[in-house]
């Protein structure tokens, strides 16, 4: 029997709910991120004053949006006529 790993999909509707499971977690994020900016009345990164948690959960947010990516682009090789992923 072939065991699959925690966040191996085998099928378009696996990779699907991943995708979508991704985006949903990528939107907490900005929310989150937004949030910290509020608190300490600063958006941009590169100022001295942003919040390190802000910086934390960008990268966070940025490493999921490029697994999306890579999703979407398994998603596009296993079933190439699917709209799946796509969709904001």
């Amino acid at each position: 029997m072939q065991t699959l790993s925690r966040f191996e999909a085998s099928t378009p509707t696996q990779l699907h709910a991943l995708i979508s499971d991704l985006k949903w977690r990528a939107q907490l994020l900005d929310a989150d991120i937004s949030e910290e900016e509020q608190k300490a009345k600063v958006s941009d990164p590169t100022s001295l004053g942003y919040p390190m948690l802000a910086l934390t959960l960008r990268t966070r947010r940025d490493n999921l949006l490029a697994t999306i990516a890579t999703l979407n682009i398994r998603l596009e090789a296993i079933a190439p006529s699917a709209e799946w992923g796509r969709a904001a």
